[in-house]
């Protein structure tokens, strides 16, 4: 039996059939992966943040951005630990990291108001120039990791709903009629 070459569309539409029926048997994956996001998001500009406590050196910022980075990583395995295959949801595990997620939350606030403060300080401010400039972006960065984690938060608490929605989208397969079912022989006489 030789099998069809698909065109492009077929396979893509394919595809997405798949991963489909892949989030419906596991539909706590969408906020995983947005929990992923925002942990590679605070990862890939640590850099500046560094930089920016290196040069502000405020109280307990450094303790911020280890906070931030450690409980980032703490987090997604309380989420992987939460939501296990083919059991119910671990609710314990679920608290630990919504706590978790606050404490980010929170230490991330330290940190823009701990710049807000070294730049607007009425003796000696941080000026920032061309030279300092990751200073602003440090702060910016931040408000994303904000934003992201409040959407990963909101895909969490929003699960039960959207996982009924993602099941009631069809994904069977039409097949194709072969032919009579009269004429297949299953006798087995010859």
């Amino acid at each position: 039996m030789e099998k069809k070459k698909l065109s492009f569309g077929a396979r893509l539409k394919e595809s997405i059939r798949k991963t489909i029926v892949t989030l419906k048997h596991k539909p706590h994956m969408i906020p995983m992966v947005m929990l992923v996001i925002t942990f590679l998001y605070y990862s890939l500009h640590l850099t500046t943040i560094s930089n920016t406590t290196a040069k502000i050196q405020g109280p307990n910022m450094g303790l911020c951005g280890f906070a931030i980075m450690l409980l980032s990583i703490l987090s997604l395995v309380c989420f992987g630990n939460a939501f296990p295959h083919r059991k119910p949801v671990n609710k314990p595990m679920l608290v630990l990291m919504f706590v978790m997620i606050a404490i980010i939350f929170a230490a991330d606030i330290m940190y823009i108001n701990a710049i807000t403060t070294a730049v607007f300080r009425p003796e000696n401010p941080i000026v920032v120039t061309q030279s300092t400039a990751y200073i602003a972006y440090a702060q910016y960065y931040l408000q994303i990791h904000m934003i992201l984690l409040g959407i990963s938060v909101a895909l969490i608490v929003l699960l039960p709903v959207y996982s009924r929605l993602i099941r009631k989208i069809r994904t069977s397969i039409e097949v194709e009629e072969i032919g009579s079912m009269e004429a297949i022989d299953i006798s087995g006489e010859d």
